[in-house]
């Protein structure tokens, strides 16, 4: 795993509507060339001290985001989590195929509703469709 250190992170929404954990060292050029590639939402902040990603995330998701934001930073705080523990093997979160988990196989979620539960962010699929829409909760990851 990395351990390289950024001074800035937080969050974007790309041209096709997807939004991104972004990481960087320069607030204001990050900035510009994420205008210039036409993305909206840029909710960039500077953090307290440089910081690994994992760290990063961790700040992040302690300022309480809400919305998309607040999914992808937990998304990827649990994917950085998952590869830290498991530093030997690369795991991939967004396949949806059969990977080992323990000495027993399990299937990755596939929806983003399925993923809010399988990482803890609620305690039922139903609970996600209340919060982010039913729609929203059903879009495959």
């Amino acid at each position: 795993m990395s351990e390289k250190l950024f001074t800035v992170a937080g969050t974007a929404t790309n041209p096709d509507g997807t939004v991104k954990a972004r990481f960087a060292n320069d607030l204001v050029a990050r900035i510009k060339i994420l205008n210039k590639a036409g993305c909206t939402n840029i909710d960039l902040m500077e953090l307290p001290r440089p910081m690994t990603k994992l760290e990063a995330l961790e700040h992040l998701q302690s300022l309480g985001r809400d919305g998309d934001a607040g999914y992808v930073v937990a998304s990827k705080l649990a994917e950085k989590q998952t590869l830290a523990k498991r530093a030997s093997k690369a795991v991939t979160l967004r396949t949806g195929k059969d990977v080992k988990v323990g000495s027993a196989k399990g299937k990755i979620a596939t929806t983003r509703g399925a993923r809010a539960v399988e990482i803890g962010l609620a305690d039922s699929v139903e609970h996600v469709e209340s919060v982010i829409g039913k729609e929203a909760a059903h879009e495959k990851i």
